[in-house]
């Protein structure tokens, strides 16, 4: 008697595949995961530098002592750690860290962002020292 089909050699292809594709989703999707949780670091860290150095040049005329511990607890407020704050005349220049974790045992990651701020002239136009 003759069957109408056989499994022959592809007994429990299909099973596998199945374990595949869905692997290849998992992976694919905590990727994405990642990558998106970096992006909002990102975007976190360049908010955090933005604020900081505006409140930092908003004191710079109390000295870069009082400007710089401004930077720091507005970076602590946001989330961030402020790694480097420099005032240059009335310009400062802050840069933030922000620590993630990402998954997948990729590990821990450090986004650093920067800023600057300082005082602009008439129509909003960057104040420049034209007397060197």
């Amino acid at each position: 008697m003759a069957r109408p089909w056989s499994y022959g050699t592809d007994r429990g292809a299909g099973a596998i595949w199945v374990v595949a594709f869905a692997a290849v989703v998992w992976v694919t999707g905590v990727a994405a995961i990642a990558v998106g949780g970096v992006r909002g670091a990102r975007h976190r860290g360049d908010a955090a530098a933005d604020m900081a150095a505006l409140a930092a040049a908003a004191r710079v005329a109390e000295g870069s002592g009082s400007a710089c511990g401004r930077a720091e607890d507005i970076a602590a407020e946001s989330g961030a750690w402020l790694s480097r704050c420099r005032v240059n005349g009335e310009v400062v220049d802050v840069s933030v860290t922000v620590r993630l974790k990402v998954p997948m045992g990729i590990g821990r990651l450090r986004v650093v962002s920067r800023a600057r701020a300082g005082p602009v002239g008439r129509d909003g136009v960057p104040w420049r020292d034209t007397a060197r």
